[in-house]
């Protein structure tokens, strides 16, 4: 009838739009029972109407029984195939949904492992922390006594090392000092020899004079009593007794003379370099002992400096142990969050393309709802316009035209 044949009219139109925007990869023609003329547009390239090209024909027939069969046929299978599409649509969201809700319970459960835990009881571990650390302490007390004990040990040895090489050095000093006194006993020696000789040659000379003076006064008594007879004998005897009583006196005299004078010098030369001895001894000895404790300062310093610097290379060697192997965690921690932000930017763009397909997909849905439910009936036509430089694709613009024809 007229009226079926508009309804098929209109059904066709209907379907006929809707795969202008959704079915692509070939040409549907549509004759109707009268005199109708219309233009149905083909998309190649895929689903949805995104291809890059498109062409349209021009349709004009007559009314006929023969050709409402066909299109029922026709309308049927593109039903068929529509439904058949739409299903392995649906099932690649799902499955792609799927896919976006493991990944997500993956990024979920890493960052839940990443992040610290508050729920575990670390009172005991503190409470052997802390028995460690005090044990710790208390070794390291211990330790600082016995580092004191050993520096004082070392001062101690180092003391007794400084008397000794005093003590050796005042011998040393002593016996020069004696070896110097030796030259000047020798030389008294032979000056006390020199003395003795001298005083024999005077008591020799003495006694000659006295011996020329007898003889002269002789003489003269002869010459003045010759009248007298005395005995010369016995006065030359006299005489003899008389200057050998000088001789011996004047001898025990210079005697006691040279002793008291040599004693007198030797002990006033003994005195004068003994108190100039004793001065330099003196003075080298606050010397010494200033040196001494100049050098006790500076080895204390020279140890506890010494320390410092052990101190000092202990903490680098520990800290830069420390510090390697946190740039060890710090790098390994970069290249986890430089995977992480790839797999976090390839989820996005997952998740853009999920969304872009699943947009396109509830429209080309609500069209076909449409489509189905008779709303009207339109047209759309779709252009691309790619400019491509050098095989590559440099800019693209989509113009979409849609045309009521109700």
């Amino acid at each position: 009838t007229s009226q079926s044949g508009f309804i098929h009219i209109k059904m066709t139109s209907k379907i006929r739009s809707f795969l202008s925007t959704f079915v692509g990869g070939g040409m549907t023609r549509i004759s109707t029972a009268g005199t109708f003329q219309n233009r149905t547009p083909s998309v190649y390239g895929g689903a949805g109407g995104f291809g890059t090209r498109i062409s349209q024909s021009t349709m004009l027939s007559g009314w006929g029984s023969n050709d409402d069969t066909s299109v029922i046929t026709n309308e049927k299978l593109t039903m068929q195939n529509l439904n058949d599409r739409l299903a392995s649509y649906l099932e690649k969201v799902r499955s792609l949904e799927s896919a976006n809700r493991k990944l997500e319970l993956q990024i979920r459960e890493f960052y839940e492992r990443r992040a610290p835990t508050a729920s575990r009881d670390y009172s005991a571990y503190f409470a052997t922390i802390s028995d460690l650390q005090a044990k710790i302490s208390r070794k390291c007390q211990e330790n600082q006594g016995v580092l004191l004990q050993i520096d004082n040990a070392q001062l101690a040895a180092d003391d007794f090392k400084m008397k000794y090489q005093m003590e050796m050095t005042m011998r040393t000093t002593v016996e020069v000092d004696v070896l110097r006194l030796r030259g000047v006993r020798d030389s008294l020696t032979l000056n006390i020899s020199d003395l003795q000789l001298q005083i024999e040659s005077l008591k020799e000379e003495l006694c000659n004079g006295a011996i020329s003076w007898v003889q002269q006064s002789g003489a003269v008594n002869v010459d003045v009593d010759s009248a007298e007879s005395v005995d010369l004998t016995k006065v030359l005897q006299e005489v003899r007794e008389q200057y050998e009583a000088v001789v011996v006196k004047n001898k025990q005299e210079l005697d006691k003379w040279f002793q008291s004078k040599v004693r007198w010098e030797s002990l006033n030369i003994y005195k004068s370099d003994i108190t100039s001895w004793t001065v330099e001894v003196k003075t080298s000895y606050s010397k010494l002992s200033e040196l001494k404790r100049t050098y006790q300062s500076l080895e204390i310093n020279r140890q506890s400096l010494q320390c410092l610097q052990q101190n000092l290379e202990e903490v680098k060697s520990r800290y830069g142990s420390q510090l390697s192997h946190l740039q060890m965690t710090i790098n390994r921690l970069e290249v986890e969050l430089q995977q992480l932000i790839a797999s976090i930017e390839q989820q996005q763009a997952d998740y853009k393309l999920l969304l872009d397909i699943k947009m396109r997909l509830e429209l080309e849905i609500a069209e076909y709802r449409r489509l189905l439910e008779g709303e009207h009936v339109e047209k759309k036509v779709k252009t691309i316009v790619e400019e491509i430089v050098d095989g590559k694709v440099v800019s693209s613009v989509v113009d979409t035209q849609v045309e009521d024809l109700q």
